[in-house]
């Protein structure tokens, strides 16, 4: 009998610290949903795989939490981790962070792959922006998200004109009163009015840079061209 979907095993190098060995969906025709747990999720046949596949954006932000110091007593979150590659760094490194995501294989490939790196169990939870309805834990296969959080990650987030409201709305809901938002956009033309939505719940857009170079997941891959924006945005106490 053959695998419901196919998997390769990809090395992933982060200067600075060990590489990561990656189990991801091995393309973009992968599908199974048997039992009708991502199409209640609300994802769809062509969506289902994009989960599982590594992306520009998610290696650069994972490039960003390598080099940054966080505290100690920092909670840190990543929304739409998909293989939750900044998480995976951010846990080499022992930061205290919960990865999330709406996909139901989310939390097992990112187990499997805490496994395969010899790395202890992190924190995963089921999290989605927008989400009208109620869901039940057997679909999502991980707790319901809850509580809030320091610092907030995640790349390439804005990808349809829902999105920014319902990004900042969810940032808003799990951050907590002093907190810094991290968004990396490959320039998909959402950013000014995701930073008005942001806005609108208090956070300051602090630091916009333009990222356009080669990067490259391996010595052994060909460089391939990024150019996207590294967003900050952070909100203040207010006495």
């Amino acid at each position: 009998m053959s695998k419901p979907y196919q998997t390769t095993l990809r090395t992933i190098e982060i200067p600075g610290l060990e590489p990561l060995e990656l189990y991801t969906l091995l393309d973009r025709q992968q599908y199974y949903d048997p039992k009708g747990a991502a199409e209640r999720l609300g994802i769809c046949s062509a969506a289902w795989p994009l989960f599982g596949m590594l992306w520009p954006s998610g290696y650069q932000l994972a490039l960003k939490v390598a080099k940054y110091d966080f505290a100690a007593e920092q909670r840190v979150l990543e929304i739409g981790c998909g293989l939750a590659l900044a998480s995976l760094t951010a846990h080499q490194l022992g930061v205290n962070i919960t990865a999330s995501d709406r996909h139901p294989l989310a939390k097992r490939f990112l187990y499997k792959n805490l496994e395969k790196n010899q790395l202890p169990l992190m924190s995963y939870r089921y999290g989605q922006w927008g989400q009208t309805g109620p869901v039940s834990v057997f679909d999502a296969g991980a707790p319901m998200l809850s509580g809030q959080y320091d610092v907030i990650i995640g790349s390439d987030l804005l990808y349809d004109p829902s999105s920014p409201q319902q990004v900042a709305e969810f940032i808003h809901q799990f951050a907590a009163p002093k907190a810094d938002v991290w968004v990396m956009d490959p320039n998909r033309g959402y950013r000014n009015r995701f930073s008005r939505a942001m806005a609108d719940y208090g956070f300051i857009l602090a630091h916009d840079k333009k990222i356009q170079r080669p990067f490259q997941y391996d010595r052994a891959a060909e460089p391939q061209p990024y150019s996207g924006r590294f967003l900050v945005y952070k909100r203040q106490l207010v006495n």
